[in-house]
């Protein structure tokens, strides 16, 4: 472990930490994972002390909770890190900035980030660091920020789909493929279903291509490489195409096994199903929306 130099402020050696410590975990889980579990992980292998864990009076946030919150912005800026729909990504120069340890990954994201705000006509910024006093209030006053509030927002949703059981779950992936524009003469009743669970066609009697054949899997664990297969065996007729919506994702076998088919298979996990959803949500009839009703509230967009 890198020793931090005595003359960065109190709040800047812990982010420092911090930030490393979450771009080891993001590396070590393949270089994605979501922001609430990458959190959980950092806690791991941090020392935190009573500071540390202490929270700010006026937001009653968790100081370094908040601090690893507000200083992933300038990952961001630096283009080390993404995040998206609650998933947080390392990228490949964020993977590399890892060699230049704890105090360095910090300084140039840091650095990044000040030349981002004076490209964007910021005249109040500075290239001295804050003080402490600064910084803490800098990061109280933004710890609820919206890289923070559309994750909270997401487990909302993820919780509700993964609360309904397979047959609603089926329901719902029908809605959204109708909100898509799509028909849906067949949508399997309880029992056995012959490998396909939902028919979609772009008219109502499905003389016009694509056919579509959907697979449904409500369940933790990722699909694998021979259930795509058995998706791919149904696909016999020109025009078809095949659907499979997973909730536990799939593995990297089925991942590649899907792309090098002759015979198109969309893979839809549970993060991809919920941005559809949100896009085709205004498209959606009002019966269907019931199944998974959200609620838009718009905040100020910063600048990119």
């Amino acid at each position: 472990m890198e020793k931090i130099p005595k003359k960065l402020s109190k709040s800047s050696q812990l982010a420092a930490k911090l930030i490393y410590a979450a771009f080891k975990v993001l590396k070590a889980h393949g270089g994605e994972l979501l922001g609430k579990e990458v959190v959980k992980e950092v806690e791991k292998h941090i020392e935190l002390d009573e500071w540390a864990k202490s929270r700010y009076k006026k937001s009653g946030y968790i100081r370094w909770q908040s601090m690893l919150q507000f200083f992933t912005i300038d990952c961001m800026k630096a283009g080390f890190l993404i995040k998206k729909k609650g998933v947080w990504y390392l990228t490949p120069e964020g993977e590399n900035a890892l060699n230049l340890g704890e105090v360095e990954l910090l300084n140039t994201a840091t650095k990044a980030y000040k030349q981002w705000k004076i490209k964007n006509a910021d005249s109040t910024t500075s290239d001295a660091e804050p003080d402490e006093k600064k910084l803490e209030n800098n990061i109280e006053s933004e710890s609820m920020t919206l890289d923070e509030i559309e994750p909270l927002a997401i487990e909302g949703i993820r919780k509700h789909i993964n609360s309904k059981n397979p047959y609603e779950f089926q329901d719902l992936a029908a809605a959204l493929l109708r909100g898509m524009g799509y028909f849906t003469p067949f949508v399997a009743p309880r029992g056995k279903d012959g490998g396909v669970d939902i028919i979609a066609y772009r008219d109502p009697l499905g003389t016009v291509s694509p056919r579509i054949k959907v697979q449904v899997k409500h369940r933790q664990v990722s699909a694998t490489v021979e259930e795509i297969r058995q998706l791919m065996g149904l696909l016999q007729k020109d025009g078809d195409v095949g659907i499979f919506i997973s909730t536990g994702g799939f593995t990297p076998d089925a991942k590649t096994t899907a792309r090098s088919s002759h015979v198109h298979v969309e893979l839809i996990d549970l993060p991809r199903l919920i941005d559809l959803w949100q896009e085709f949500y205004p498209k959606l009839s009002d019966e269907d929306k019931s199944q998974l009703p959200l609620l838009p509230i718009y905040f100020l967009a910063q600048s990119a």
